[in-house]
């Protein structure tokens, strides 16, 4: 009975999901719901925002290319809600089946993360907004993880189903609500949250690796979350530069040991990653980089070796040519999507067209 839920979920994939086209997301009228991976495409930019801000801080930078990246980052953040609102009144899938699949529901956590750390900066502006937006994700994230948690624990998820990904709603998602809740003055609040990170961090990375070791290969198109199992040690370090100040202490080292760690296994999959057909779900691969890179540039702003700012420098822009190159990819691979979708709407307007006239001949 669960295979039989998990093959309707997996059949209600749309088929575009796992050739990594793009999906239509201007038109309503489609038969399924945008996939949710597109989300990560925010969860990249805001990444993108955030280690440019930590880079600023450490570097002395100006603060207009994190205020831009942080615009850029709330338009598409908005802009998806919308897109996937439209069209989910518009298709016959359910919310609640998207949110219970295993490949995609995971993924939703992205919303609320995501306004954690736009209302975070907002805060910096305006104050009483950036609180309301801040903590009403934090709520909205804490209820979402508790929900899945309960739908989890009910036997409806094979352990061939878990992926990276699985990291977003109980690991990234209180992690992150430690940082800012720290930057907002909750000192309490950001100790619990980092405690719930750290714990389900070593709780669903166990559960992670052994799916990964023991069970056949992930899909081609979750491979890309493999990329994930980097940014929980840099997330929960940027939490704790955020929760005790910038200073080294035993902790940091701990989480900058297990950088090192899982950054020297992100290098060994590499030729793995670049046999992969590009697809939307190579955004899953900026969020780690930005959060790595925006951890390691707090590091070297500490450490101050010889040449760091190069180093720091260097890192930034190799993650950031990493996102705008996927970005740039991403508009090719929608341009393209949608001259074959008109392309196909087309033959079958001309095949219409034939079968009407075939007819009228006939009838004549």
């Amino acid at each position: 009975m669960v295979r039989d839920r998990m093959n309707r979920g997996r059949r209600r994939m749309p088929r575009t999901y796992s050739e990594g086209c793009v999906p239509n997301m201007t038109q309503p009228n489609g038969a399924t719901r945008i996939p949710l991976n597109t989300l990560a495409i925010s969860f990249g930019t805001a990444g993108l925002a955030s280690m440019w801000t930590s880079a600023g801080k450490a570097l002395g930078l100006p603060d207009w290319p994190a205020d831009t990246a942080w615009v850029i980052a709330a338009v598409v953040w908005v802009w998806l809600i919308v897109a996937h609102t439209v069209r989910g009144r518009a298709s016959a899938d359910t919310l609640v089946g998207q949110l219970q699949h295993p490949a995609q529901g995971p993924i939703a956590a992205i919303v609320p993360v995501v306004g954690m750390m736009l209302g975070a900066h907002l805060f910096l502006y305006w104050p009483v907004g950036g609180m309301v937006v801040a903590l009403t994700s934090m709520a909205v994230t804490a209820l979402y993880a508790g929900w899945l948690l309960a739908y989890w624990v009910t036997g409806t998820i094979e352990i061939d189903s878990v992926h990276g990904a699985f990291f977003l709603p109980t690991v990234a998602g209180t992690l992150i609500a430690a940082a800012v809740a720290a930057d907002l003055g909750f000192a309490s609040l950001a100790m619990g949250a980092f405690a719930v990170g750290v714990f389900f961090w070593g709780v669903i990375f166990a559960l992670i690796l052994a799916r990964l070791i023991f069970r056949p290969a992930l899909p081609a198109p979750l491979i890309p979350t493999l990329a994930i199992l980097v940014a929980p040690p840099a997330v929960a370090g940027n939490a704790w530069f955020a929760i005790v100040g910038h200073s080294m202490d035993a902790v940091q080292d701990a989480f900058a040991a297990s950088a090192v760690l899982l950054g020297l296994m992100q290098l060994a999959l590499l030729p793995t990653y670049m046999r992969l057909k590009f697809s939307l779900g190579f955004w899953s691969f900026t969020f780690p980089a930005a959060a790595l890179v925006g951890y390691a540039v707090g590091w070297l702003g500490i450490v101050r070796p010889w040449g760091w700012q190069v180093i720091a420098a260097a890192a930034l822009a190799l993650a950031t040519g990493l996102i705008v190159a996927i970005a740039v990819a991403s508009v090719r691979l929608a341009i393209a999507s949608g001259r074959d979708r008109r392309r196909s709407a087309a033959d079958e307007l001309r095949d219409a067209d034939s079968e009407i006239e075939s007819d009228a001949v006939w009838t004549s």
